[in-house]
């Protein structure tokens, strides 16, 4: 099982693999507006697919990522970028989840993955080859330790790839990741609706003690002066 990544210690961790050219300049801008917001990013890609498509793929720093997240990321942004103008045609604006097959850009993406299948692609060769796939094993320094598929006999099965020169690295869908990220969505689901019915709880509890509180008793007055009168005076 992937081990619990605090999300206080990741909210502020930097990406190691980044974006360049004009994707750089729009990651840089939207990058702050997310941290206001309490999310991270993760990615952003352009494409010039029926038109121009500008994809900013964020996240939680638990990782989760719902439709209402993305809306509410997409309404701050538009503006933000519409003042930048990072570039210079029209474009349609995408905010999105990492997805299941989610790119690796921190540390700690490294290792809450770790025995999951993954591909990378090397900015700087290692070993004469830029691409590998295989299983991630873990991290070990700056490098992320990959047991590779096609290792030949007589040579290690595992390498070390500094994270900082990779160009590209992703998770590899597998029944395993399908079967992990289910797990984490119901563990999800499970949390959201006890938070609901702690909250619940807590108005109802806050209406019962309004409730119970005495209604305002005027005292009774003493006359201490005359006592009792006897017959006759």
């Amino acid at each position: 099982m992937a081990p619990a990544i605090d999300p206080l210690e990741e909210n502020g961790e930097p990406r190691l693999i980044a974006e360049q050219g004009i994707a750089a300049r729009v990651a840089a801008i939207s990058e702050p507006v997310l941290g206001s917001m309490g999310y991270r990013l993760v990615r952003v890609r352009i494409s010039g697919f029926d038109g121009c498509t500008v994809q900013i793929m964020a996240e939680r720093p638990d990782g989760t990522m719902t439709v209402e997240d993305c809306e509410r990321v997409s309404r701050a942004l538009s503006p933000v970028l519409d003042v930048a103008d990072p570039i210079d045609r029209a474009y349609r604006l995408e905010v999105s989840s990492p997805g299941l097959d989610r790119p690796l850009v921190r540390r700690s993406d490294f290792q809450r993955f770790a025995g999951h299948r993954v591909k990378v692609e090397m900015a700087i060769a290692i070993d004469g080859r830029r691409r590998f796939r295989g299983v991630l094993v873990g991290v070990d320094g700056a490098a992320a330790r990959i047991r590779r598929d096609d290792a030949v006999p007589g040579q290690p099965d595992e390498v070390l790839l500094p994270i900082e020169e990779m160009a590209e690295a992703k998770l590899v869908l597998t029944d395993a990741l399908i079967a992990e990220s289910l797990r984490r969505g119901k563990a999800a689901e499970r949390a959201a609706r006890r938070q609901q019915e702690q909250n619940a709880e807590h108005r109802a509890a806050g209406h019962r003690h309004s409730e119970a509180r005495p209604n305002h008793i005027q005292p009774t007055p003493i006359d201490d002066g005359g006592g009792a009168k006897n017959e006759g005076e």
